[in-house]
């Protein structure tokens, strides 16, 4: 652990295709473009999971930011990660308050004092993990389980991206533009472009796409009534928690579907870095914690650390945690601005979707990455049963009610993998050892 809380930025001397550090600053006009960045990056499962759960959008945005700066303080400022609305609520919430998915939610009040229960049990684990170490919790999540389960989310996520560009055939297309552009920034450009490869994919596609339909009516084309009516500057829709024994127990379990999260995606920054971050876990749960408590006590979502950044990380080679600053700063602005939340509105589908195939394929990639920074052998039967079997709960989003709870995929897939890497990594383990004591007698 180191002296100081903070570490002391320094100026990055690294050229395009290397890394900089989360302990180096770029430029103020790169660092505050980085940001933006990632604000793009988050917004997409930022805003859609309160949409599908009844929350105010605006109000989501602005306690990203929130918790992101809270995080930040948190963590020293050593962890580079953006906190975003986790999709591990989405289901607890709408079978608690019996969300109808129009308009907004009525019996919000309710999945909020869950909420706040969620945030605590994940504050405790943190403060255990903090005073005792992590190796109980790397003991029953290793690199091989934590791969699995960022990978499963990855997959999860992916039926997500290709529904919202199957409506016609002019949106698949427009989608396979956007994965098009996005490609063409990430392999042809060098410099800041080729960092900023999502943001300026995204507003090439975005051009394209008006002039597509706007000019040449091929498609639905942009509407910007809505943009230019919204006023600059409003509040958000603020909502009080209410607590109910019921909803609180039903949706406090999903802070073990979020430490799986959480630890996955610091295991997959720790393997793109280079650095470990393991005497960060603790303040991270911490953080994250804290967040969804203060989030749930106004009237937003629960939050997790974002693989969407992650992946954002993994192509730009970016981790400067003060990136992370400028978007939750970025955030804050956002979600006071009804004109912006217009202004999205304007994005168009098939767009938003092709952006996020190439997201959530990132995501994916990054459970990978762990498997092949550990070492990770999926030769050995056990392994190669449990991930197997992760996967396919996770694409398939395999659900389970148990005594009330319902796990949808996610966490199905994460409940699974521990479980099944407990009692499978055991008789692996004790087959070996046999071998071995039959092989010296």
């Amino acid at each position: 652990m180191a002296s100081s809380w903070f570490p002391q930025w320094s100026k990055t001397r690294a050229g395009s295709a290397e890394i900089v550090a989360p302990d180096e600053a770029l430029p103020a006009g790169q660092t505050l473009v980085m940001g933006l960045q990632h604000a793009v990056a988050m917004f997409g499962a930022t805003v859609l999971m309160p949409l599908l759960m009844g929350l105010d959008a605006n109000l989501a945005i602005l306690m990203s930011g929130v918790g992101t700066l809270l995080f930040f303080v948190i963590t020293g400022g050593r962890v580079p990660s953006y906190l975003g609305s986790s999709a591990a609520f989405v289901g607890v919430v709408i079978a608690v308050t019996g969300y109808s998915g129009q308009g907004m939610n009525a019996n919000l009040g309710v999945a909020l004092g869950g909420i706040i229960a969620c945030g605590a049990l994940y504050t405790l684990i943190g403060v255990i993990v903090m005073k005792s170490g992590t190796r109980w919790i790397e003991s029953l999540m290793p690199p091989v389980v934590t791969g699995a389960v960022v990978m499963a989310i990855g997959l999860n996520l992916a039926p997500i991206a290709v529904r919202s560009v199957s409506a016609s055939a002019f949106d698949s297309w427009m989608a396979v533009m956007t994965v098009l552009c996005i490609g063409a920034v990430a392999v042809f450009t060098r410099g800041m472009v080729q960092r900023l490869l999502i943001l300026v994919g995204l507003i090439v596609a975005w051009g394209l796409y008006a002039l597509l339909t706007n000019g040449f009516g091929l498609g639905k084309p942009v509407d910007f009534s809505l943009l230019s009516a919204a006023p600059w500057l409003g509040l958000p829709q603020f909502t009080a928690p209410s607590f109910s024994s019921h909803a609180m127990f039903s949706i406090a379990p999903v802070a073990i579907i979020l430490v799986a999260e959480n630890l996955g995606h610091l295991k997959a920054v720790a393997g793109m870095t280079g650095r470990s971050l393991d005497p960060y876990i603790g303040r991270a749960f911490v953080g994250d914690g804290l967040a969804t408590m203060l989030s749930g006590g106004v009237g937003g979502s629960g939050v997790t650390t974002y693989a969407e950044n992650i992946g954002v990380m993994a192509v730009t080679r970016v981790y400067s945690t003060l990136v992370f600053v400028a978007a939750a700063l970025i955030a804050l602005l956002l979600g006071f601005s009804p004109k912006f939340g217009a202004l999205i509105h304007t994005i168009p589908g098939p767009v938003i979707g092709g952006a996020s195939i190439v997201v959530f394929g990132l995501i994916a990639v990054a459970g990978a990455r762990i498997w092949i920074q550990n070492q990770v052998d999926l030769s050995q039967n056990g392994n190669l049963i449990m991930v197997a079997v992760t996967l396919v709960l996770g694409a398939g989003d395999f659900a389970l009610n148990i005594g009330g709870f319902t796990f949808g995929g996610i966490g199905t897939a994460t409940f699974g993998a521990i479980l099944l890497n407990a009692l499978l990594s055991r008789k692996g383990a004790a087959a070996r050892a046999d071998s071995v004591i039959r092989q010296q007698s």
